[in-house]
Protein backbone atom coordinates (compact mmCIF):
# COMPACT_ATOMS: atom_id res chain seq x y z
CA UNK A 1 0.00 0.00 0.00
CA UNK A 2 1.22 3.50 -0.80
CA UNK A 3 2.37 5.56 2.19
CA UNK A 4 -0.01 8.46 1.51
CA UNK A 5 -2.82 6.00 0.78
CA UNK A 6 -2.48 4.61 4.29
CA UNK A 7 -2.55 8.12 5.77
CA UNK A 8 -5.64 9.04 3.75
CA UNK A 9 -7.48 5.89 4.79
CA UNK A 10 -6.75 6.67 8.43
CA UNK A 11 -7.96 10.25 7.97
CA UNK A 12 -11.16 9.33 6.12
CA UNK A 13 -12.00 6.40 8.44
CA UNK A 14 -13.04 4.06 5.62
CA UNK A 15 -13.29 0.36 6.45
CA UNK A 16 -12.68 -2.16 3.64
CA UNK A 17 -15.86 -4.08 4.52
CA UNK A 18 -18.99 -2.87 6.32
CA UNK A 19 -22.23 -4.27 7.66
CA UNK A 20 -24.86 -1.92 6.15
CA UNK A 21 -27.41 -2.51 8.92
CA UNK A 22 -24.82 -1.71 11.59
CA UNK A 23 -23.72 1.47 9.81
CA UNK A 24 -27.34 2.60 9.46
CA UNK A 25 -27.79 2.14 13.19
CA UNK A 26 -24.51 3.93 13.90
CA UNK A 27 -25.58 7.05 12.01
CA UNK A 28 -29.07 7.07 13.52
CA UNK A 29 -27.73 6.78 17.06
CA UNK A 30 -25.22 9.55 16.36
CA UNK A 31 -28.00 11.92 15.32
CA UNK A 32 -30.25 10.94 18.22
CA UNK A 33 -27.50 11.38 20.78
CA UNK A 34 -26.66 14.83 19.46
CA UNK A 35 -30.27 16.02 19.66
CA UNK A 36 -30.65 14.65 23.18
CA UNK A 37 -27.37 16.26 24.28
CA UNK A 38 -28.64 19.73 23.35
CA UNK A 39 -32.25 20.06 24.54
CA UNK A 40 -32.78 23.42 22.80
CA UNK A 41 -32.58 21.64 19.43
CA UNK A 42 -35.78 20.62 17.71
CA UNK A 43 -34.86 19.82 14.12
CA UNK A 44 -32.39 18.50 11.58
CA UNK A 45 -32.18 20.37 8.26
CA UNK A 46 -30.84 19.16 4.92
CA UNK A 47 -31.02 20.17 1.28
CA UNK A 48 -32.34 17.36 -0.93
CA UNK A 49 -30.88 17.24 -4.44
CA UNK A 50 -32.28 13.93 -5.68
CA UNK A 51 -28.85 12.31 -5.60
CA UNK A 52 -27.45 9.42 -3.59
CA UNK A 53 -25.82 11.33 -0.75
CA UNK A 54 -28.65 13.64 0.28
CA UNK A 55 -31.18 10.83 -0.13
CA UNK A 56 -29.21 8.64 2.26
CA UNK A 57 -28.51 11.39 4.78
CA UNK A 58 -32.13 12.57 4.69
CA UNK A 59 -33.51 9.07 5.27
CA UNK A 60 -31.17 8.50 8.22
CA UNK A 61 -32.22 11.85 9.71
CA UNK A 62 -35.92 11.08 9.33
CA UNK A 63 -35.47 7.68 10.95
CA UNK A 64 -33.61 9.31 13.84
CA UNK A 65 -36.33 11.88 14.60
CA UNK A 66 -39.07 9.29 14.13
CA UNK A 67 -37.42 7.04 16.71
CA UNK A 68 -36.96 9.89 19.17
CA UNK A 69 -40.56 11.02 18.80
CA UNK A 70 -41.77 7.46 19.30
CA UNK A 71 -39.64 7.06 22.41
CA UNK A 72 -40.93 10.36 23.82
CA UNK A 73 -44.53 9.73 22.72
CA UNK A 74 -44.68 13.27 21.31
CA UNK A 75 -43.80 15.09 18.09
CA UNK A 76 -40.90 17.06 19.55
CA UNK A 77 -38.39 16.64 16.72
CA UNK A 78 -38.60 17.16 12.97
CA UNK A 79 -36.51 16.51 9.92
CA UNK A 80 -36.80 19.42 7.51
CA UNK A 81 -36.04 18.68 3.88
CA UNK A 82 -35.20 21.67 1.71
CA UNK A 83 -35.51 21.77 -2.05
CA UNK A 84 -33.11 24.36 -3.44
CA UNK A 85 -33.46 24.55 -7.23
CA UNK A 86 -31.78 27.17 -9.34
CA UNK A 87 -34.80 27.90 -11.50
CA UNK A 88 -36.09 24.59 -12.83
CA UNK A 89 -33.99 21.55 -11.92
CA UNK A 90 -33.41 19.07 -14.72
CA UNK A 91 -33.82 16.00 -12.51
CA UNK A 92 -36.74 17.29 -10.47
CA UNK A 93 -38.50 13.93 -10.78
CA UNK A 94 -35.64 12.29 -8.88
CA UNK A 95 -35.95 14.94 -6.17
CA UNK A 96 -39.62 14.15 -5.74
CA UNK A 97 -38.92 10.42 -5.65
CA UNK A 98 -36.26 11.03 -2.99
CA UNK A 99 -38.70 13.05 -0.90
CA UNK A 100 -41.31 10.32 -1.19
CA UNK A 101 -38.75 7.75 0.00
CA UNK A 102 -37.58 9.93 2.91
CA UNK A 103 -41.08 11.12 3.89
CA UNK A 104 -39.78 14.21 5.73
CA UNK A 105 -41.57 15.83 8.66
CA UNK A 106 -41.61 19.10 6.70
CA UNK A 107 -40.44 20.28 3.30
CA UNK A 108 -39.55 23.75 2.08
CA UNK A 109 -38.81 24.75 -1.49
CA UNK A 110 -36.66 27.84 -1.99
CA UNK A 111 -35.70 28.93 -5.50
CA UNK A 112 -32.15 30.26 -5.15
CA UNK A 113 -32.02 31.80 -8.66
CA UNK A 114 -33.12 35.35 -7.70
CA UNK A 115 -30.60 35.53 -4.85
CA UNK A 116 -27.71 34.06 -6.85
CA UNK A 117 -28.40 36.24 -9.88
CA UNK A 118 -28.63 39.34 -7.68
CA UNK A 119 -25.27 38.52 -6.10
CA UNK A 120 -23.62 37.88 -9.46
CA UNK A 121 -25.07 41.09 -10.92
CA UNK A 122 -23.98 43.12 -7.88
CA UNK A 123 -20.43 41.86 -8.30
CA UNK A 124 -20.54 42.61 -12.01
CA UNK A 125 -21.70 46.16 -11.29
CA UNK A 126 -18.70 46.54 -9.00
CA UNK A 127 -16.38 45.35 -11.75
CA UNK A 128 -15.99 41.72 -10.70
CA UNK A 129 -16.78 39.19 -13.43
CA UNK A 130 -17.37 35.64 -12.19
CA UNK A 131 -16.58 32.61 -14.30
CA UNK A 132 -19.21 29.91 -14.73
CA UNK A 133 -17.29 27.82 -12.18
CA UNK A 134 -17.39 30.64 -9.61
CA UNK A 135 -21.10 31.18 -10.22
CA UNK A 136 -21.44 27.49 -9.32
CA UNK A 137 -19.78 28.25 -6.01
CA UNK A 138 -22.28 31.08 -5.50
CA UNK A 139 -25.10 28.56 -5.93
CA UNK A 140 -23.60 26.13 -3.43
CA UNK A 141 -23.07 28.86 -0.82
CA UNK A 142 -26.54 30.31 -1.32
CA UNK A 143 -28.02 26.86 -0.76
CA UNK A 144 -26.14 26.47 2.50
CA UNK A 145 -27.10 30.00 3.62
CA UNK A 146 -30.76 29.14 3.13
CA UNK A 147 -30.40 25.93 5.10
CA UNK A 148 -28.84 27.79 8.03
CA UNK A 149 -31.62 30.38 7.95
CA UNK A 150 -34.23 27.62 8.09
CA UNK A 151 -32.33 25.85 10.86
CA UNK A 152 -32.22 29.09 12.82
CA UNK A 153 -35.96 29.54 12.44
CA UNK A 154 -36.64 25.99 13.62
CA UNK A 155 -34.08 25.55 16.44
CA UNK A 156 -32.16 23.16 14.26
CA UNK A 157 -28.79 22.09 12.98
CA UNK A 158 -27.70 21.63 9.38
CA UNK A 159 -26.63 18.23 8.13
CA UNK A 160 -23.94 17.72 5.53
CA UNK A 161 -23.66 14.94 2.96
CA UNK A 162 -19.87 14.72 3.02
CA UNK A 163 -18.72 11.13 2.61
CA UNK A 164 -15.17 9.92 2.41
CA UNK A 165 -15.00 9.47 -1.37
CA UNK A 166 -15.99 13.12 -1.75
CA UNK A 167 -13.86 14.25 1.17
CA UNK A 168 -10.64 12.76 -0.18
CA UNK A 169 -10.93 14.69 -3.44
CA UNK A 170 -12.16 17.94 -1.90
CA UNK A 171 -15.10 17.75 -4.28
CA UNK A 172 -17.26 20.28 -2.48
CA UNK A 173 -17.52 24.05 -2.22
CA UNK A 174 -15.73 25.59 0.72
CA UNK A 175 -18.34 27.22 2.99
CA UNK A 176 -20.98 25.89 0.60
CA UNK A 177 -21.97 22.24 0.68
CA UNK A 178 -18.78 21.76 2.72
CA UNK A 179 -20.31 23.74 5.58
CA UNK A 180 -22.50 21.83 8.03
CA UNK A 181 -22.92 21.01 11.71
CA UNK A 182 -23.11 17.23 11.47
CA UNK A 183 -21.92 14.84 8.75
CA UNK A 184 -23.50 11.47 9.56
CA UNK A 185 -22.21 9.51 6.54
CA UNK A 186 -18.54 10.50 6.83
CA UNK A 187 -16.51 7.23 6.96
CA UNK A 188 -18.42 5.69 4.04
CA UNK A 189 -17.23 5.61 0.46
CA UNK A 190 -19.58 5.84 -2.51
CA UNK A 191 -20.28 2.12 -2.92
CA UNK A 192 -20.90 1.73 0.81
CA UNK A 193 -23.49 4.51 0.65
CA UNK A 194 -25.23 2.51 -2.06
CA UNK A 195 -25.20 -0.53 0.23
CA UNK A 196 -26.96 1.43 2.97
CA UNK A 197 -29.61 2.73 0.59
CA UNK A 198 -30.25 -0.76 -0.74
CA UNK A 199 -30.62 -2.00 2.84
CA UNK A 200 -33.10 0.82 3.49
CA UNK A 201 -35.22 -0.13 0.48
CA UNK A 202 -34.46 2.96 -1.59
CA UNK A 203 -35.54 2.96 -5.26
CA UNK A 204 -32.37 1.91 -7.05
CA UNK A 205 -32.51 4.62 -9.72
CA UNK A 206 -31.73 7.20 -7.01
CA UNK A 207 -28.37 5.64 -6.16
CA UNK A 208 -27.47 4.11 -9.51
CA UNK A 209 -27.80 7.44 -11.36
CA UNK A 210 -24.65 9.20 -12.54
CA UNK A 211 -23.40 11.51 -9.73
CA UNK A 212 -23.25 15.19 -10.67
CA UNK A 213 -22.93 18.45 -8.74
CA UNK A 214 -24.71 20.25 -11.62
CA UNK A 215 -23.43 23.69 -10.65
CA UNK A 216 -22.08 25.01 -13.96
CA UNK A 217 -24.55 26.40 -16.51
CA UNK A 218 -22.13 25.82 -19.37
CA UNK A 219 -21.64 22.18 -18.35
CA UNK A 220 -25.09 20.99 -17.25
CA UNK A 221 -25.20 17.63 -15.47
CA UNK A 222 -21.40 17.31 -15.72
CA UNK A 223 -20.59 13.90 -14.17
CA UNK A 224 -18.42 14.05 -11.05
CA UNK A 225 -16.10 11.43 -12.51
CA UNK A 226 -15.46 13.57 -15.59
CA UNK A 227 -14.71 16.60 -13.44
CA UNK A 228 -12.38 14.58 -11.21
CA UNK A 229 -10.66 12.58 -13.93
CA UNK A 230 -11.03 9.40 -11.89
CA UNK A 231 -13.95 7.06 -11.24
CA UNK A 232 -15.70 6.49 -7.92
CA UNK A 233 -14.91 2.78 -8.32
CA UNK A 234 -11.22 3.67 -8.31
CA UNK A 235 -11.63 6.09 -5.39
CA UNK A 236 -13.56 3.47 -3.41
CA UNK A 237 -10.95 0.80 -4.13
CA UNK A 238 -8.19 3.21 -3.09
CA UNK A 239 -9.98 4.01 0.18
CA UNK A 240 -10.49 0.31 0.87
CA UNK A 241 -6.73 -0.24 0.66
CA UNK A 242 -6.74 -1.92 -2.73
CA UNK A 243 -4.15 -1.39 -5.42
CA UNK A 244 -5.30 0.70 -8.38
CA UNK A 245 -3.62 2.06 -11.49
CA UNK A 246 -0.74 4.35 -10.58
CA UNK A 247 -2.09 7.22 -12.68
CA UNK A 248 -5.44 7.08 -10.87
CA UNK A 249 -3.78 6.84 -7.45
CA UNK A 250 -1.66 9.89 -8.25
CA UNK A 251 -4.76 11.85 -9.34
CA UNK A 252 -6.54 11.02 -6.08
CA UNK A 253 -3.52 12.01 -4.03
CA UNK A 254 -3.07 15.24 -5.99
CA UNK A 255 -6.72 16.15 -5.34
CA UNK A 256 -6.22 15.35 -1.65
CA UNK A 257 -3.11 17.47 -1.22
CA UNK A 258 -4.44 20.43 -3.24
CA UNK A 259 -7.69 20.58 -1.26
CA UNK A 260 -6.36 20.09 2.26
CA UNK A 261 -7.39 23.67 3.11
CA UNK A 262 -11.03 22.68 2.59
CA UNK A 263 -10.82 20.08 5.35
CA UNK A 264 -9.30 22.46 7.90
CA UNK A 265 -10.69 25.21 10.09
CA UNK A 266 -9.54 28.78 9.33
CA UNK A 267 -5.80 29.08 9.92
CA UNK A 268 -4.47 30.86 12.99
CA UNK A 269 -0.92 31.87 13.93
CA UNK A 270 -0.75 28.63 15.95
CA UNK A 271 -1.35 26.36 12.95
CA UNK A 272 1.47 24.99 10.84
CA UNK A 273 -0.07 22.12 8.86
CA UNK A 274 -0.08 24.29 5.73
CA UNK A 275 3.72 24.68 5.85
CA UNK A 276 4.36 20.96 5.50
Amino acid sequence: MRKLQKEIIEATKVQPVINPAEEIRRSIEFLKEYLIKYPFLKSLVLGISGGQDSTLTGKLAQLAVDELNEELKEEKYAFIAVRLPYGIQRDEDDCQHALKFINPSKTYTVNIKPAVDASVNSLKAAGVELTDFLVGNEKARERMKVQYSIAGAHSGVVLGTDHSAENVTGFFTKFGDGAADLVPIFRLNKRQGKQLLKELGCPDHLYLKTPTADLEDNKPQLPDEVALGVTYEEIDDYLEGKEIAQESAEKIETHYLKTEHKRQAPITVFDDWWKK
